[in-house]
């Protein structure tokens, strides 16, 4: 195996151990998500919905990173 080969290799154990790890993130946020993040209907108050604006903020930062939009758009 050619030192390129070696660290191509190393590379991609990396990023599977990375991506496993972002999948079960996003795996427990859904479970979260799914369950109002715990949020009771009948009591939620303006800290729940400023927390909620704050982690919606930043995954749509992650997403436009991703896809290239807004302020990472060529």
């Amino acid at each position: 195996m050619t030192k390129r080969e070696a660290n191509q290799q190393r590379s991609l154990q990396a990023f599977l151990a990375k991506k496993a790890e972002f999948d079960a993130l996003l795996a427990e946020l859904q479970g979260a998500s799914a369950d109002h993040f715990g949020a009771d209907s009948e009591a939620v108050l303006w800290g729940e919905a400023a927390w909620l604006a704050d982690a919606t903020a930043k995954l749509k930062e992650i997403t436009d990173q991703h896809f290239w939009r807004g302020e990472y758009s060529a």
